[in-house]
């Protein structure tokens, strides 16, 4: 004689320790609930929000690509393609490639902005002179 099947109950956790196993602030989990990235958070009667260890992976994996530089748009897309099983992986490469090509972008930008202060800081005599060429060109453009 076996000992009958007890159901697997699912962990519950509050909105804190989702926020700890997750590595979301529970500001940002609030947030995300409210724009519709992740779902409702079942209730207890007295109102506190009780997360599944399958939120947690959904707000893990929110983290993880928040952490990737992904905006909330291209990471509601993630979820959408990771969440459907018959996805082609065509699909994830192709908004993969799109945010390195924005990401490149960036970098340049940013490589455009350090040589330009590297120019006017070299150009500051740094004593103790009122004029300055750096607020000279920030005054200018």
């Amino acid at each position: 004689m076996g000992f009958p099947a007890i159901a697997a109950r699912p962990v519950s956790l509050n909105i804190g320790d989702a926020a700890k196993a997750s590595g979301v602030s529970t500001k940002m989990i609030r947030h995300y609930e409210s724009i519709g990235l992740i779902d409702a958070a079942r209730r207890t009667d007295s109102g506190y929000r009780l997360y599944s260890e399958q939120d947690v992976q959904v707000l893990q994996f929110i983290h993880r690509g928040r952490a990737l530089g992904f905006s909330l748009e291209q990471i509601r897309e993630l979820l959408a393609l990771w969440q459907d099983k018959g996805r082609a992986s065509a699909d994830v490469r192709a908004l993969a490639r799109s945010h390195i090509e924005e990401l490149n972008r960036k970098i340049a930008e940013m490589e455009a902005m350090k040589r330009t202060l590297e120019k006017l800081a070299s150009c500051c005599r740094g004593d103790n002179r009122p004029d300055c060429p750096i607020l000279d060109d920030l005054a200018m453009h």
